[in-house]
């Protein structure tokens, strides 16, 4: 009976363990399934443009597809809350910028999100300088001459942004108190209703990432007077810097970068990254990026985490100096 009793044990063991065994063999590997890309901006503008020159090598990468999805408002706080809140499986990810990450904590007071709290990195794919437009009939061919027009013309200047407290506000914020001009604030909720605006002469000045710039600037629906890096960007070769035009110091570049829900697993947050990494080794994406105007600049999840931590000082001063603040 006692031998009778072992074996019965033994074999109600070995059913458990094939059970468990089998278990662990139906969990299915990252990623089974379609990744949803948040962008806290409308379609159309420069984060929808990187998000499309990544996401198709992503998905061959990945072997699943990469649906974007857009909720925009508040300067991309809404598309970070969205994302905040959704499960922290790494099937729900997001595309932020400088905005949303560092100068968003600084720039409302009742932020529903902390950048290292509510959020895991996974990686930085871009760095991006930004070009300084004009409406082609503005009477100006370089930062100089805009300069001395809108001193000029105090208070009849509009600039157009992708919204309050955004790098695309901020820049012209420094440049006004750099230069000493007096120009009109108009938010937008993104990019691309600021640039339509922009071509139809409804705002006189912008400060953009250069990627769309460049195409606009091209195409002579704007005009592109300075770039705000230190060097000049490949994508606008004949346009100066800002510090080429008079303005010492003169520096603003914002970055592209890929988050995720607080808490998703280091694995799945790893295998992301690794991800993002060979896209960025591939050739003709970097060319790409090159020539819309994008610096490929990949870090990985933890260095990722150590640059947002010493980004986020560094622009809450930006925004205390602006004396932007929102609610």
């Amino acid at each position: 009976m006692r031998a009778l009793a072992r074996l019965l044990c033994i074999l109600i063991g070995l059913v458990g363990l094939v059970g468990a065994t089998a278990s662990v063999a139906q969990v299915p590997s990252f990623p089974s399934k379609p990744i949803r890309l948040v962008i806290g901006f409308p379609a159309g503008g420069p984060l929808d443009q990187h998000a499309r020159l990544l996401s198709d090598r992503l998905q061959q990468v990945l072997g699943q597809n990469i649906i974007i999805d857009y909720k925009s408002g508040a300067g991309g706080t809404v598309g970070a809350q969205e994302v905040m809140k959704s499960p922290a499986d790494g099937y729900t990810i997001m595309l932020a910028n400088t905005g949303i990450m560092v100068i968003n904590p600084a720039l409302y007071g009742k932020l529903p999100y902390g950048t290292l709290k509510d959020f895991v990195p996974i990686a930085r794919t871009a760095m991006q300088p930004l070009a300084l437009l004009v409406n082609p009939q503005v009477p100006v061919n370089n930062l100089k001459e805009f300069i001395a027009y809108a001193k000029a013309r105090p208070g009849q200047i509009n600039y157009g942004s992708a919204g309050n407290g955004g790098i695309s506000h901020l820049a012209p914020e420094m440049l006004k108190s750099s230069a000493q001009l007096f120009m009109v604030h108009i938010p937008y909720r993104g990019s691309a209703p600021a640039f339509t605006d922009l071509i139809a002469g409804q705002v006189q000045f912008m400060a953009e990432s250069i990627p769309q710039a460049a195409s606009y600037h091209k195409q002579g629906r704007v005009k592109a007077i300075a770039v705000t890096s230190k060097e000049r960007n490949p994508a606008l070769p004949e346009v100066p810097t800002v510090m080429e035009s008079g303005i010492a110091g003169f520096e603003v570049v914002g970055f592209y970068g890929f988050l995720a829900p607080a808490g998703t697993p280091k694995d799945v947050v790893q295998k992301l990254s690794d991800a993002f990494k060979q896209v960025l080794t591939s050739t003709d994406i970097r060319s790409r990026m090159i020539s819309q105007g994008a610096d490929p600049a990949f870090l990985g999840a933890e260095d990722f985490q150590k640059y947002l931590a010493d980004e986020l000082p560094k622009w809450a001063q930006a925004v205390k100096v602006s004396g932007a603040k929102l609610d």
